[in-house]
């Protein structure tokens, strides 16, 4: 993608004071964190099932509108109606790879569309079969997550680990941040933020552990809080990387104070299947 490669995320545009992005996010997440409790918690299972699909068609529509912002062409409503297939067939009688392989071969063959000025459109395929693989299968984790056994309890910690960390980093490292943590990929983050996000994402663990899943081990809330603290981050960065690598700040503005969705849920990409695998294969 030589086209979008490289570009640095604009600079001209005036940033929000401190204080009033710290509004924002605040009060988006007094309106959602019930919501999304309930959800979780309280709500039939069909409703957390289409809040998924909804997440994540979202998301895919966003990754592939900063693409062709750049002046790629993506073919956006393959990219959303195949990747909702996708995230939807976790929770459907159709096998979920059986679907994934099934949407692949499709998005491969939107290579032969008819060429623009004489060049094969590979780029456009490939950004769009990335896309589904990155958002739509990895937030698919989500269903298989949730219908394991304490499933309610999985998830709930999955989200409030993930998201105080993040809100400790973003904290810490706007306060008090000084060396950055990934300077070419995200100027932003520091190296205190993320000791921030580390620490607090092990006490949200412990947290949720006395709070509603009393039957975690408390090596296990300890050691959970680390895994997701570390790759929270690391999916974190990768999305940084894919807007920097398009000259954007965020994929979105649907969240006020958090920008898109898919910057919303950058981390749980990662984080999502690592507590499944963790729980499937190295769970004692």
């Amino acid at each position: 993608m030589a086209e979008a490669s490289g570009v640095p995320i604009p600079a001209d545009a005036p940033l929000p004071s401190r204080g009033a992005a710290l509004l924002k996010r605040g009060l988006s997440t007094l309106v959602l964190l019930p919501v999304f409790v309930w959800i979780v918690m309280g709500a039939p299972i069909w409703v957390f099932g289409a809040t998924v699909v909804l997440v994540a068609s979202l998301g895919q529509w966003e990754l592939t509108g900063m693409f062709e912002r750049a002046g790629i062409r993506v073919f956006r409503a393959l990219g959303l109606v195949g990747g909702t297939l996708v995230t939807a067939s976790f929770a459907l009688p159709i096998s979920e790879r059986f679907a994934f392989t099934g949407v692949l071969l499709l998005t491969l063959c939107a290579m032969l569309w008819p060429p623009r000025e004489g060049h094969i459109d590979w780029q456009g395929m490939t950004v769009t079969a990335f896309g589904i693989a990155y958002v739509n299968w990895l937030l698919g984790y989500a269903f298989w997550l949730r219908d394991l056994q304490a499933g309610k309890e999985w998830v709930l910690l999955l989200v409030l680990v993930t998201w105080l960390g993040e809100t400790a980093a973003y904290l810490v490292g706007s306060a008090l941040g000084r060396h950055a943590l990934a300077p070419l990929i995200s100027p932003k983050k520091t190296v205190e933020g993320a000791a921030a996000q580390l620490v607090v994402s092990v006490v949200a663990a412990l947290i949720a552990r006395a709070w509603f899943f009393p039957a975690l081990p408390l090596s296990g809330a300890v050691l959970v809080g680390l895994m997701l603290g570390v790759v929270g981050q690391v999916g974190d960065l990768v999305e940084s990387a894919l807007k920097r690598s398009v000259g954007v700040k965020d994929t979105g503005r649907l969240i006020p104070g958090h920008g898109g969705m898919l910057d919303r849920v950058d981390a749980l990409l990662f984080n999502a299947p690592m507590v499944f695998l963790y729980i499937k294969f190295a769970r004692g």
